[in-house]
């Protein structure tokens, strides 16, 4: 199915990357457009995600290429704000642990025969790549540095594609709780938020992080979910020449426009539990676990302090692939429901917009339909 083309009305739910950048391309395309959120910009899982732009290691063809899409249009905004804090390309670097599931090598061998820049570094060599690093960290099978990567502060740039959209007429509703699509026939007519207020819409794009799966089921459809809980712990500046992103066994850490770093891991998103309000319960032994962990692994082992942290849903659909398109037997209804949003977040909302423009789909999006999880017919 394929929306009708060039609607005159388009309302985005969600100010995260998806939203916002959507959002910015319709703009572009001289399509009237309103931005609805719960809360302030960036108040989901864009305010605490690592934001590591890559490709690296395994995935299928189709997520690797559209990754390779997403890292190329922040080169291209790179280019366009050179001196930024918040966006910067100084690579990637990473390790396993040194037990039998340690992949470095087929990893190595695996990007290199897909043409993805990598070098394969022994302990002793790593620091002269990628200063900063305490190489008695590096487990004996060494690490892996892809000089084509880099990362963003998802804030940061949510801000300065939010003023661009609102320079070229674009209304962003802020703190408007949760908001429902309005479906008449097969086709979405308009959006009303919490608070009663309503606007009419020809198609509308739901970008609403962890919410999406449960929103589409309102229409009875279904989109397949994992989302687990995401903690990203910020550290207090620090004087240090880490600049590369690391992705270690107990740690992943990459440097803040602030001058701190931030900080997250699987094993401590692992820990964090609910309180019997239903609200998160983020130890302060995890937190401290974290920042020791951090300090191991860089150059001096840098006592290092907490500035904040977030924790909340980080969206993963149930296969692991994006979510991108428009919801089988709902004219005009879009959705944005992905990991990755840092690397995905530019050309998801380019191809996005293009289709709720123009009703074409984009062939990098094909494999991320929405409807591959309805049954078959008959």
């Amino acid at each position: 199915m394929n929306a009708s083309p060039k609607p005159s009305k388009v309302v985005v739910i969600g100010g995260g990357i998806f939203g916002v950048s959507t959002s910015v391309h319709l703009a572009r395309l001289g399509i009237s457009t309103v931005l609805v959120n719960d809360g302030p910009l960036a108040n989901g899982a864009s305010g605490r995600s690592l934001a590591w732009l890559n490709s690296a290691r395994k995935r299928s063809d189709a997520y690797h290429r559209l990754r390779l899409a997403g890292i190329d249009r922040y080169r291209t905004l790179a280019a366009r704000y050179p001196d930024a804090a918040w966006l910067r390309f100084d690579g990637g670097l990473t390790w396993d642990a040194d037990d039998a599931g340690n992949e470095i090598a087929e990893m190595f061998d695996h990007e290199c025969a897909l043409g993805y820049h990598a070098q394969w570094f022994a302990p002793e060599d790593v620091a002269r790549v990628t200063p900063g690093i305490d190489a008695d960290a590096v487990t004996p099978q060494g690490a892996i540095f892809n000089p084509g990567e880099g990362w963003v502060d998802l804030p940061s740039l949510i801000d300065v594609l939010a003023r661009e959209f609102t320079s070229l007429g674009g209304e962003i509703v802020t703190d408007a709780g949760s908001a429902t699509v309005e479906v008449e026939g097969a086709r979405v007519c308009g959006v009303t938020a919490a608070d009663g207020r309503r606007w009419d819409a020809e198609s509308i794009l739901l970008a609403a992080g962890a919410a999406v799966p449960a929103i589409v089921a309102e229409t009875g459809q279904e989109i397949k979910d994992a989302t687990p809980v995401a903690l990203l712990v910020r550290t207090k500046p620090v004087r240090h020449p880490l600049k590369a992103v690391l992705n270690t066994p107990r740690v992943a850490i990459r440097p803040t426009p602030n001058g701190g770093f931030a900080l997250d891991s699987a094993w401590s998103e692992e820990e964090v539990g609910f309180k019997p309000d239903g609200s998160y319960d983020v130890r302060q032994s995890t937190l401290d676990g974290l920042l020791r962990e951090a300090s191991k692994v860089l150059e001096g082992n840098p006592v290092l302090e907490i500035e904040d942290y977030g924790v909340g849903p980080k969206p993963i659909p149930g296969d692991g692939e994006p979510v991108f398109g428009e919801l089988p037997s709902i004219w005009g209804y879009f959705v944005a429901f992905s990991h990755s949003g840092a690397t995905l977040g530019l050309i998801a909302g380019e191809l996005l917009a293009d289709e709720i423009a123009t009703g074409r789909r984009h062939p990098l999006l094909a494999d991320f339909r929405p409807e591959r999880f309805s049954p078959p017919e008959g």
